[in-house]
């Protein structure tokens, strides 16, 4: 039996208003609130939660919602047997609302922490392998050094790295040579970096000096998603002859990858600098290579007319730890 899907309001009729005439609506009516409410509900799947989520009552919050579609001209949650689900216009909206709520989130640390006699701000942005590589190891003693300054770190794709920066959204960007460099940006290398194979402490393979390339052919493998460098470099080690035996899991989630690593007998291939916490800690290992597979140079990405005098701080501070 399918199911009807109802919309949670049913006064919204679909309107025709021009995208300015939405826009002004909503620069001269909407909040924040109306933001957070739409988030809460699409991730709790409830209105009821969503309310007490917020420390407001269930009418407050249908009130809201209904405010909101009227703004917007359209019907943004259907009900149905398990609670509620974002329509196509809800969907939509979903990654602009929770932008606003992060850019309001970083707006109070900061001036909370200059408020607290910070001096200054620096907005930070990284790639996994910059992040386990370099800033887990190098932001604790410059917090120690700089406690007046306050770091704010994100984690992103290259992709929403180059965003990021295309937005002016960082100060300071954490990653590879970009194929494209974004206009009025420029890169500076601070590490060098390679390809591994990486396995649980358990496995096999873990304490050989020397492997061959028909040994790890033999081993099963964890892959990573076709468009990561990683996979180009796997398909071109074996040199013909690639292992037969894959597990199937195409993940860009480090934590589901160091998981499985420590429980099953698996190898897989992924840069030093993404495994080097895990193996420092010896939770992970490094398996024997035949010859070492380089990768691109870590390294920073700054504005050319320069971020702040806080980033200043932190650049020069990144340079010299990545150069001890």
């Amino acid at each position: 039996m399918t199911s009807t899907h109802h919309p949670v309001t049913s006064t919204v009729m679909p309107g025709s208003a021009s995208a300015m005439v939405l826009r002004n609506r909503l620069l001269a009516r909407a909040r924040l609130r109306h933001m957070q409410l739409l988030v809460q509900m699409a991730d709790l799947g409830s209105m009821r939660k969503a309310a007490e989520h917020m420390g407001i009552s269930q009418p407050a919050a249908t009130h809201l919602l209904a405010d909101l579609e009227q703004l917007l001209e359209c019907t943004l949650f259907h009900r149905h047997a398990r609670g509620l689900r974002p329509t196509t216009a809800g969907m939509s909206l979903l990654p602009v609302a929770r932008t606003m709520l992060q850019a309001a989130t970083q707006a109070a640390e900061q001036v909370s922490a200059l408020n607290q006699q910070a001096t200054g701000v620096v907005r930070v942005a990284g790639i996994g392998g910059a992040m386990s590589g370099l800033l887990v190891r190098a932001i604790p003693p410059f917090g120690q050094a700089h406690p007046d300054i306050l770091v704010h770190v994100q984690e992103a794709d290259p992709v929403q790295l180059g965003e990021l920066m295309a937005a002016d959204a960082v100060d300071l960007a954490l990653g590879r040579m970009p194929d494209v460099m974004p206009e009025g940006w420029h890169f500076e290398p601070l590490m060098a970096d390679e390809f591994v194979v990486i396995a649980g402490s358990q496995h096999p393979l873990a304490r050989r000096k020397r492997v061959s390339l028909e040994e790890l052919a033999d081993q099963t493998w964890l892959v990573l998603p076709v468009s990561t460098a990683a996979r180009q470099v796997f398909e071109n080690l074996f040199e013909g002859r690639a292992p037969t035996r894959l597990r199937q899991v195409s993940a860009r989630v480090p934590a589901l990858l160091w998981a499985m690593l420590a429980h099953e007998p698996l190898l897989t291939l992924v840069p030093a600098s993404v495994a080097r916490q895990h193996v420092s800690a010896g939770l992970l290992c490094h398996i024997a290579l035949p010859r070492r597979l380089p990768f691109s140079d870590l390294g920073m990405l700054r504005p050319s007319s320069g971020g702040g005098a806080a980033a200043d701080v932190l650049a020069n501070h990144l340079r010299a730890f990545a150069h001890q």
